[in-house]
């Protein structure tokens, strides 16, 4: 922890969400001070937390069975209160809460907390400030508003596993919920804009984000080589559309990845590898000109470089100013200096000594940095905290509703 101020303090956030995408966005506001209140089922809690093997070790080898690593990776910087929102009492509990919140955010299906009264309309008229993000896979409106939402749909629905993949091999999803992720981001910074709004003008708004819209947009310069065209993108590998070279070679011992970008990179390549003559070479001297002749070109430089040792090669590239790196496995990644250099892991410890790894937020802001003031929660962790900080709940009414299995305190 730090003693920097926090950019979000103050604001509080009412978590109804579960997975992946809408937790992504609340730890982010969790990060930079936000009061993140997540709420949870009962005994379950986020589906997620049973989404193992891995689990978290504990200190007599065994697996804690409900700290998947999935759950720790996006849940940090949170409490949790237990609360079974599909009792009466339950929901007009969350009301309650509701009522003292900045934001809400849920990802429900469409409809699905209108029958407890826990829709934007029900909640705007309670606070009429609120900032309510919404988070489905298909929006709250269109032809497919009424089903569920999953990444993997996302990303066939969307192209991007159409552009994913070996030419002569099937669509490929990416290694990671990418949809799910980047909807996170993409609702925190609408949620960062609304309450922005919010505190202008006092009016809320409703936030309607979904994976199929995110994923859409994160097409980006193929959707817009698409519109601008008519020509579908096709699976090209490791290869990129309109840059060449750029893509994977193989060397001795390992994979490189050489991504020239430019003319003068493409020209300091094959000076330093006493191939001066190629950035003259009219089929390959221009950005175009070796979009056209990619296959002679590639084939060219995989024999030129199939005999070059990797971390030699590299750093003669590097030195030459070509941009240049390996192909790294996650056991690389977390042993590179990089990592430590730039604190991209953070290492809670528990009461029980047991570690818990997380991967930090990439941003380093100077005044408001990332802060990490808590483990990611146990199922309903704080339910009698945050009942009492947010409601000023007495011992009495937490306990009457304890007693009636409303809530659970882990």
């Amino acid at each position: 922890m730090n003693d920097s101020p926090r950019a979000l303090d103050g604001v509080k956030v009412l978590d109804l969400s579960r997975v992946l995408a809408g937790p992504w966005s609340t730890q982010i506001l969790a990060d930079f001070g936000a009061d993140v209140f997540k709420v949870e089922q009962p005994g379950r809690g986020d589906d997620t937390r049973a989404w193992g093997p891995p689990f978290l070790q504990l200190p007599d080898g065994s697996d804690d069975a409900r700290e998947s690593a999935y759950y720790l990776c996006t849940n940090r910087n949170k409490r949790s209160a237990a609360i079974d929102i599909a009792r009466p009492e339950g929901a007009a509990l969350i009301r309650r809460l509701a009522a003292e919140a900045d934001v809400l955010v849920e990802n429900f299906k469409v409809g699905g907390l209108a029958k407890y009264g826990l829709d934007y309309a029900s909640i705007a008229a309670i606070n009429p400030r609120i900032v309510y993000c919404s988070i489905t896979g298909f929006g709250q409106t269109g032809p497919y508003a009424k089903r569920g939402g999953y990444d993997y749909l996302a990303q066939g629905m969307g192209g991007l596993m159409s552009v994913t993949g070996t030419p002569e091999g099937p669509p490929m999803k990416v290694g990671v919920a990418i949809a799910d992720l980047s909807t996170g981001m993409y609702a925190t910074v609408s949620i960062l804009m609304a309450l922005r709004h919010a505190e202008r003008t006092g009016e809320g708004q409703q936030i309607d984000v979904s994976l199929l819209d995110t994923q859409i947009a994160m097409m980006a310069n193929q959707a817009s080589s698409y519109l601008v065209s008519g020509k579908v993108p096709q699976r090209l590998g490791n290869r990129h559309p309109t840059v060449v070279p750029y893509t994977t070679f193989e060397v001795v011992g390992g994979t490189v990845i050489l991504a020239v970008g430019n003319d003068s990179q493409f020209r300091a390549f094959c000076n330093e590898m006493g191939r001066s003559e190629w950035g003259e070479d009219p089929r390959f001297a221009t950005g175009p000109a070796r979009v056209t002749n990619r296959d002679e070109l590639e084939r060219l430089i995989a024999e030129l470089l199939r005999h070059e040792p990797r971390e030699a090669l590299i750093a003669r590239l590097e030195a030459a100013g070509v941009p240049v790196g390996p192909v790294n496995t996650l056991e690389d990644v977390f042993a590179d200096p990089f990592v430590e250099a730039r604190q991209t892991v953070h290492r809670f410890r528990r009461e029980d000594g047991v570690e818990v790894p997380s991967v930090a937020y990439p941003g380093k802001l100077s005044r408001t940095p990332a802060d990490y003031r808590h483990l990611p929660p146990r199922v309903g962790e704080q339910t009698r905290q945050m009942l009492a900080d947010w409601l000023d709940m007495g011992a009495d009414e937490i306990a009457a509703l304890e007693a009636q299995g409303v809530i659970v305190q882990g």
